[in-house]
């Protein structure tokens, strides 16, 4: 599950802090403009599109616009229709209401050669146009611009409504504007909070409950009864259950670095926004709430360090400097990790190895040495391609390679990139609770899907024959397999790659009557391809699903429950049991947990829908 490309299901890590700016912060970063006039000039000095420049990387600048486009395709169809066809997007923003797409491509040639082929191309009695578009405008530099142009043509026009003449617009203090920004519910009570949570989750189980009776006709009686039972939603929402600690509960944090809201330079914190808001300001974590005192130490401690520096931080506006981010994982046992992201540019290699020395000596011997790190890694950042970090190599500078945590009496080492869920003890609530809802037995198989260190998997894996785990990130495979030798366990078995392409070979493999799968997969949800494998194997009965983004993960939702058809084969499931768990207190996400079940037809017979 991803704070923002980091942990994969720690929605409350999207905050102004991890927002990485790359190429592809091309698309996070800047806001869809209306074509420039050629007064505005891409190549201008202080013109909105400053941001492109012949030696960085962006594929705003092969950028076409498709136009008339059939009616109610979506992203894969038109990605499906493009690749038919040899040609190969870069990126693709679709606009299907409009019936037009942004596409843009690596190079020119590729943007050529799909302009050549797709215009006056015919898709389902449509024919396509092409032209070619204009970039998206750098968002600060046009907040700027319109600054500019609104006092000087109207004094007074930024002033907030209802203001008087002469009346200063008086800000909230920092500590509160971050508060808002990160904790969003910092000021209400933890049972209001509760509520909040509660009644989001119920909304999304109304509307699956609409979703399922639309795409499945043959469960409208079903339905009809569970609406009048459980308040117009398809199966009981059990009542939430709260964080074990609401405060200083994160075991992650990503902190940006850059010039601080106050003005003072070289900052390591949060972002008061997003930089596609305008906003570059950074602000001091060490007012909020949610994050660990042991983490403000280290944050307090690597500021003193990178401001004694010559070394600038980086600009998203401009892709100069070097300072880009720090993340701090910690432990219940007192073990620290920081990692430290670094865009080196053109600095020689000795100059870099002698920097990581300084880091070394002075969170080891110096006046770092109060952070009580005990893992240091370096990281490089350049203009790359993907917004993400878990690709890139950590070099190792001091202290253990890893950090270790406990878990339910269990053992876990943590790697730089592997995913561990950021609120332990709520972790282990949640964990408990798959546990008890999966009722399993020693001749039971679990299939543990996107399983990061192997936590659930682990923690079942006494009570059952055997456990298997797959998981992207290789880090963390050799972290969970590792985790199983450390605790003893020899039925667990751990499998890197995509979801989408390990899981139906693994599925397959597994002769098991009683097979149970547990998802835990990123905020987008799993790759249909493991959904359409999971209903296919009709030896799966069980699936508990567990959903950082419950309303991102309703498609996958909406196709375990559908009507077969030619793509979706074997029986369908139905949601039995809901439960939200909070962890993340402050903010307005949460986990939820939905056990689905097989349908098991009598009498009724499934029809098949094309």
């Amino acid at each position: 599950m991803t704070d923002v490309a980091l942990d994969k299901t720690d929605p409350a890590g999207s905050l102004p802090s991890t927002e990485k700016e790359s190429d592809d912060i091309i698309e996070e970063k800047i806001q869809e403009n209306p074509p420039a006039t050629d007064a505005e000039g891409e190549g201008a000095a202080g013109g909105v599109y400053r941001y492109i420049k012949g030696d960085l990387f962006t594929s705003e600048i092969f950028k076409v616009e498709i136009q008339n486009l059939p009616k109610y395709i979506g992203f894969n169809d038109l990605k499906k229709f493009l690749n038919k066809h040899g040609i190969n997007p870069h990126k693709i923003k679709l606009f299907s209401r409009q019936m037009f797409a942004f596409v843009t491509f690596k190079n020119q040639e590729e943007r050529d050669k799909a302009m050549k082929a797709v215009h006056g191309m015919q898709w389902k009695s449509k024919v396509l146009s092409v032209r070619l578009a204009k970039p998206k405008a750098d968002p600060i530099l046009k907040k700027r611009r319109q600054e500019e142009e609104a006092e000087g043509g109207q004094p007074g026009a930024k002033r907030a409504a209802g203001t008087q003449e002469g009346e200063e617009d008086e800000e909230e203090p920092l500590n509160i504007q971050i508060a808002n920004a990160v904790t969003p519910l910092w000021n209400v009570p933890y049972e209001e909070q509760l509520k909040r949570k509660e009644k989001e989750v119920e909304g999304v189980l109304q509307k699956l409950t609409r979703e399922i009776g639309n795409n499945n006709k043959a469960m409208l009686p079903w339905l009809f009864v569970q609406k009048e039972k459980y308040n117009k939603m398809c199966c009981p929402l059990e009542a939430i259950q709260p964080s074990p600690v609401q405060m200083e509960y994160r075991n992650k944090c990503e902190f940006v670095i850059g010039v601080g809201a106050d003005g003072e330079d070289k900052t390591v914190g949060f972002r008061l926004g997003k930089y596609k808001g305008g906003s570059c300001a950074v602000v001091s974590p060490s007012e909020t709430t949610h994050v660990s005192s042991e983490a403000k130490r280290v944050v307090q401690g690597f500021q003193q360090f990178i401001r004694t520096t010559p070394y600038a931080v980086y600009s998203p506006e401009t892709y100069e400097g070097h300072w880009r981010q720090l993340t701090v994982r910690t432990s219940r046992i007192k073990q620290t990790m920081a990692i430290v992201f670094f865009n080196p540019q053109k600095l020689p290699e000795e100059e870099i190895g002698q920097l990581k020395q300084n880091l070394r000596q002075y969170f080891t011997e110096g006046e770092g040495k109060e952070s009580a790190i005990t893992s240091l890694y370096f990281v490089r950042m350049g203009q790359r391609t993907s917004a993400g970090t878990d690709d890139l190599p950590c070099e190792h500078v001091t202290g253990e390679e890893w950090i270790h945590e406990e878990l339910l009496g269990l053992k876990f080492r943590i790697s730089p990139h592997s995913f561990f869920q950021t609120n332990t003890p709520a972790a282990e609530v949640l964990y408990s609770t798959v546990g008890e809802w999966a009722q399993l037995d020693q001749d039971s198989t679990v299939l543990d899907v996107c399983c990061g260190t192997g936590t659930i998997g682990i923690s079942l894996a006494k009570r059952v024959k055997k456990v298997i785990g797959i998981e992207l990130c290789q880090e963390a495979v050799e972290d969970a397999k590792a985790n199983a030798k450390a605790n003893g366990l020899t039925n667990v078995e751990f499998h890197c790659g995509k979801a989408e392409d390990v899981f139906p070979t693994v599925l397959n493999a597994v002769m098991s009557p009683n097979v149970t799968a547990i998802v835990d997969p990123p905020r987008a949800g799993l790759h249909s391809k493991v959904i359409l494998a999971i209903r296919r194997a009709e030896h799966l009965k069980r699936l508990i699903y567990v959903a950082c983004n419950a309303k991102a993960a309703m498609n996958n939702f909406i196709d375990l429950c559908r009507a077969v058809s030619n793509r979706v084969r074997g029986t369908p499931f139905r949601p039995v049991r809901a439960m939200a768990v909070d962890l993340f207190p402050q903010t307005m996400h949460c986990e939820t947990i939905l056990l689905f079940e097989r349908v098991e037809y009598s009498s009724e017979t499934q029809t098949t829908e094309t």
